[in-house]
């Protein structure tokens, strides 16, 4: 009996059992390693921080299938000589083929201080403490969110959505947001920002955080709360994976997904290098391929010298929940259209999804 362990339940390993179990092989097995007992939305994390969705509402359950093995605990080693993960709890699972997807954990850039005294929205668990203390704050706080990328964007609107009477602030290290796209969009999404006093921080450099304050090249500004969202990093298990790694530490992978010099460990996911921004959109993709690749060795064919290349869509993002933007194929859609093209791909992910 073949077994396929994978790692992590996130959006590459959802889209790898979604395409394998209906069709399974009657000699492969499956095993999914996660500390939690569903699938978690992480793109609306954000919503779930600032309080304008329930925890029930970004979880999706993992499937049912006689041959899919469900195991819950926290994982503490992978070991490829041995072929086996070990979990916290003392647990060995062997595998014959490993699908690493365990997502990655915020990344503070030496900055002194952004581990110990700030929150964050990379994990659920991170997510509901992030809510309890945003949404716990007497009228009047103030809330920095370092890092005005996707999520820093969507927290800020959501957040101000959820709490009008706090005072909001965004740190973009750029002078624009957003500024690898049109300036049609990151004007549309900073004006968004000025009628919603949010206060817009550009070319901002976080040099230093501490308790209740951070320092801003060298001005200290007092925030209540301060959310960091300006960068990601693998898990530490990734990071220390005996592998060749790119220069953000992640596993470089072959054409075939696979680690270099190991063709039964593969990695999907926001831990798998690539030249592509991290995005669930992407992982779904990688995970598209190891399908591929997994039937083609089960099978005894020989592989395809080449695998289609990943071309991402565009991407999506919420202001609250009645504006967004959305940029597909060189095409910018601002507005109430846009948010409920963003609303209508959630329900369309979570009706696919959920079992």
């Amino acid at each position: 009996m073949q077994k396929l362990v994978l790692l992590g339940g996130g959006y590459g390993n959802m889209r790898i059992l979604l395409r394998l179990l209906p069709n399974l092989p009657a000699d492969v097995e499956i095993t999914l390693v996660d500390r939690t007992p569903f699938h978690s939305l992480k793109t609306e994390f954000y919503a779930l921080a600032s309080g304008t969705a329930t925890d029930k509402e970004i979880r999706v359950a993992f499937p049912e299938n006689d041959r899919l093995k469900r195991v819950y605990g926290e994982i503490i080693r992978i070991d490829r000589e041995e072929k086996a993960v070990y979990l916290e709890d003392g647990q060995a699972i062997d595998y014959d083929q490993l699908v690493i997807g365990l997502g990655c954990v915020d990344k503070y850039h030496g900055v002194p201080g952004a581990e110990e005294f700030t929150y964050s929205i990379q994990t659920i668990a991170k997510s509901r403490t992030t809510f309890e203390k945003v949404c716990g704050l007497a009228p009047g706080s103030t809330v920095a969110i370092i890092g005005a990328g996707l999520s820093g964007i969507e927290l800020a609107s959501e957040l101000r959505e959820s709490r009008a009477d706090l005072k909001i602030k965004l740190f973009d290290r750029s002078p624009r947001i957003l500024r690898d796209f049109p300036e049609k969009l990151s004007h549309y999404v900073k004006s968004w920002f000025v009628k919603h006093n949010v206060d817009v921080i550009a070319e901002s450099n976080i040099t230093c955080v501490e308790e209740g304050k951070l320092y801003n090249h060298d001005e200290v500004i007092e925030a209540d709360v301060i959310v960091w969202t300006a960068g990601v990093q693998p898990v530490e298990i990734v990071r220390e994976l005996d592998v060749e790694k790119d220069k953000f530490d992640r596993p470089i992978l072959t054409e075939h997904y696979h680690v270099v010099g190991d063709e039964n460990v593969y990695v999907v996911g926001d831990s798998a290098s690539s030249h592509l921004p991290p995005t669930a959109q992407l992982a779904e993709e990688q995970g598209e391929r190891i399908v591929k690749v997994l039937r083609h060795r089960w099978n005894g064919e020989q592989l395809p010298e080449k695998l289609a290349e990943i071309k991402l869509k565009g991407f999506m993002g919420s202001l609250g929940k009645k504006q967004g933007f959305v940029h597909l194929a060189d095409t910018t859609v601002t507005g109430r259209i846009a948010r409920i093209m963003k609303s209508g791909l959630l329900w369309m992910y979570k009706r696919q999804n959920d079992n």
